[in-house]
């Protein structure tokens, strides 16, 4: 009888769900080639090919397909199972995968990624930041941080902290020869950093008057799509940058930047800790939650 592991059905699941070896291999925690050669063994045990490879693309055989449709099933009743087990440790461990995008990382790492380290060392955090919105349960995530506006309606929501607003701002030396922008039409006159989003597009500025949003195609000489090097542009005088308060707090408060159309940026949605509903999870998965509630409740405190 032949041997065959859990996560070898693991790895078939992961590409079938990602469509690459690649990416299979970076959510197994292995290297492509690791992947690859399991995948071999487990077709050559099988005695049939489970996916068609090109250099360009990874797609199921109809006996993949087959194999997938019958298999998960089993293979999530199975991890429900090791899930129920881990809940009944005393310590927790294990790695937990969180999704989120840039920003949001910034402002959730040391309240409570390095906070909950600290406190359940046995435990391994993989954070995850991309532009797009993904799916957390189909990318095998265990949590996903997002604005609450795109956290979706059938997830478990945990507010992070009060709502956030968006910052308008420019080094003073920007300032030294011109007029400040006293409504957002006035930025048409000025040199602005530009961000594109991962879709590519350019991101509009938004802003709101009397309840009514307001949204401005801003020109510049330099287009990024990371915010810290966006913040590093404008610390150095090229032109205004739009930000998350967040991020450039300090810097106002230290009169590094200047602070313009605030009364055109009212609050936005707080960020969320998002998940499934799950059945008897693993210890490090609850205390993970009762730390996210505890950093929620914290915030409506202050």
């Amino acid at each position: 009888m032949k041997n065959y592991k859990l996560t070898d059905f693991d790895a078939v699941l992961a590409i079938s769900r990602r469509g690459s070896f690649r990416a299979a291999a970076l959510d197994m925690g292995m290297s492509t080639s690791a992947l690859s050669n399991a995948i071999s063994k487990l077709e050559g045990q099988l005695g049939v090919r489970l996916f068609n490879r090109t250099t360009r693309s990874v797609s199921l055989t109809e006996a993949g397909h087959r194999f997938v449709d019958q298999v998960s099933p089993a293979v999530r009743d199975i991890h429900q199972a090791l899930d129920t087990v881990r809940s009944q440790q005393e310590t927790p461990s294990g790695t937990l995968r969180i999704n989120t995008f840039v920003t949001a990382a910034q402002e959730i790492l040391e309240p409570l990624i390095l906070e909950f380290l600290k406190r359940f060392p046995q435990v391994q955090v993989d954070l995850v930041t991309e532009g797009s919105l993904v799916d957390i349960v189909a990318d095998g995530f265990d949590f996903g941080v997002r604005s609450k506006t795109l956290v979706p309606s059938d997830m478990i929501a945990i507010p992070l902290g009060p709502a956030r607003r968006h910052a308008v701002v420019a080094a003073p030396s920007y300032f030294a020869n011109r007029d400040v922008p006293r409504v957002p039409a006035d930025l048409k006159a000025h040199t602005c950093i530009r961000v594109r989003l991962p879709n590519g597009a350019l991101y509009r500025w938004q802003f709101e008057a009397e309840g009514q949003p307001v949204h401005v195609d801003v020109d510049g000489p330099l287009t990024l799509d990371e915010a810290s090097l966006a913040r590093t542009a404008v610390l150095n005088g090229v032109g205004i940058g739009y930000f998350m308060e967040s991020n450039v707090r300090a810097d106002i408060a230290a009169g590094r930047l200047v602070r313009i159309l605030d009364d055109w940026t009212p609050p936005v949605a707080p960020l969320c800790l998002y998940y499934p509903s799950r059945r008897n999870p693993p210890a490090a998965f609850k205390v993970f939650v009762d730390l996210a509630r505890e950093l929620a409740r914290s915030a409506r405190a202050v």
